[in-house]
């Protein structure tokens, strides 16, 4: 690639790098000290994944740390988000440091920055401790107080070395699809339930963010990544209740300090809200630096007449119940091609419409994409010399991306950096192995990483980025 290509040159200090999460890769699920979280006990229920896939062994990037730095380093990385696995840092979800987590996290940190990597620290991508869900999960308000304990913990802990620190990855699948569809752990089919989980994590976040600048002695920046809902059809009622459940539902108490009126009326068949206590929206909204914001694909929506069966293409495995509580009549529709092998449509443009939408929005707020990248069936390529993997689909992918993303920046949008989801094959959730996001192709028998072209042009990205 060519610096001279307006589409892909970005200021010298926007941040390019990737992301992974603890319980995708790093396997040792029982391991020095640490307990069980719900993915353990998810994935090890029969039927709840992909041919009874688990996170037992991952890419086992716990017992390959270095060679794991060393190839972030060979691809020039920037930076890496990563996430801490509670129940390794605090195994039962207690209130002790696990000494042999924490050496875990402090050699990955020290690594990065020994390579000249930013690290950046997510809370919690998905992984609850087992015993937290066996009191009520995210639907019991004591977790949101345990969760703050734990962030003052961890930015105690590595916050005079980390100084970029995100509290919660897409609590819209942590409620949702964990507490109403069942589609991810723990499993519950729950509608109220799901909408006091959206409650204590927004909560969640808002304790830990002051407990992050208090413990942390290296005046961190402090986000929260959201997975937004790029919303379209003309059945504007339909719109208006998937942006309130997808989208409204947190950026309204963490940003404006709110629930929106028409939220709380959509569900009030469900939850009267009455978990909601006085001085919460204070709590909840709290200053941040920056705001990470995941993307892949769109949504098409319209009210469900009753007539038929109803289209549910929301994007997510199907499940036992719903992701929508007091809005299951809504129905999403398949959307037009070409898609990923999830089953997502490919619309760079909609990462631009969405990045000027937010800035337009939280005009004084910076974003970042801290999740961004494509699932495809790749091909392993084996011949006289190394193995490699032609991944045309997913690079094309990624610069199609990046390229919506400056035209972004040239619309106005204060956008900081770009995050490339994922830097390995892992666990996908539900879907087991069978889904392949990485730029490093993962063999899960042997343990091999094969940079893939879409690494190798990441590569390149970087290279030319840093001239």
């Amino acid at each position: 690639m060519s610096r001279e290509d307006p589409s892909l040159v970005f200021p010298p200090e926007f941040l390019i790098g990737s992301a992974t999460a603890a319980y995708q890769i790093e396997g040792a699920a029982a391991e020095d000290g640490r307990t069980p979280s719900i993915w353990d006990t998810f994935s090890r229920t029969p039927g709840r994944t992909w041919n009874g896939d688990t996170g037992d062994v991952a890419c086992d990037h716990y017992h390959r740390l270095e060679s794991d730095l060393d190839l972030m380093a060979g691809l020039g990385l920037q930076a890496y988000r990563f996430s801490l696995s509670w129940s390794r840092l605090m195994p039962n979800g207690g209130s002790a440091v696990n000494g042999r987590g924490l050496d875990f996290y402090e050699r990955l940190v020290d690594g990065l920055l020994d390579r000249g990597i930013q690290p950046i620290a997510t809370l919690y991508h998905w992984d609850l401790p087992q015993e937290l869900e066996d009191d009520g999960g995210w639907a019991n308000r004591d977790t949101a107080l345990r969760f703050a304990e734990y962030a003052a913990a961890a930015a105690g802990a590595l916050g005079d070395r980390v100084d970029a620190w995100t509290t919660l990855n897409e609590p819209w699948c942590s409620a949702y699809l964990g507490y109403g569809s069942a589609s991810h752990a723990p499993g519950r089919t729950e509608p109220a339930a799901a909408l006091a989980a959206v409650h204590h994590l927004n909560l969640a976040h808002g304790l830990a963010v002051p407990e992050i600048r208090r413990a942390a002695t290296s005046d961190p920046d402090v986000s929260v990544t959201l997975n937004f809902h790029v919303i379209r059809g003309d059945d504007e009622e339909a719109r208006r209740r998937v942006d309130a459940l997808a989208n409204r539902a947190f950026t309204s108490p963490m940003l404006s300090g709110r629930y929106d009126a028409d939220l709380l009326e959509d569900t009030a068949g469900v939850t009267d809200w009455a978990f909601v206590r006085d001085g919460d929206l204070a709590l909840i909204r709290q200053p941040i630096d920056l705001l990470g914001v995941n993307y892949y694909s769109t949504v098409t929506v319209r009210m469900w007449d009753g007539r038929g069966d109803r289209e549910s293409n929301d994007g997510h495995k199907d499940a036992a119940g719903s992701a929508w509580p007091g809005s299951e009549h809504v129905e999403f529709l398949a959307q037009p091609g070409p898609y990923t092998d999830m089953g997502w449509n490919i619309a760079p443009e909609g990462l631009e419409e969405l990045l000027v939408s937010l800035s337009a929005q939280f005009p004084a707020l910076p974003l970042m994409v801290t999740e961004n990248g494509a699932a495809f069936a790749d091909e392993v390529e084996v011949g006289a010399g190394a193995a490699r993997v032609h991944d045309a689909a997913r690079a094309d992918y990624l610069r199609e991306h990046f390229a919506a993303a400056r035209r972004a920046m040239d619309r106005g949008v204060d956008l900081r950096g770009y995050m490339v989801w994922s830097l390995f094959d892992n666990f996908e959730w539900g879907y087991g192995y069978s889904k392949r996001f990485g730029i490093v192709r993962v063999d899960y028998d042997t343990q091999e990483r094969i940079v893939k072209d879409s690494g190798l042009w990441l590569r390149g990205l970087l290279a030319a980025h840093r001239r």
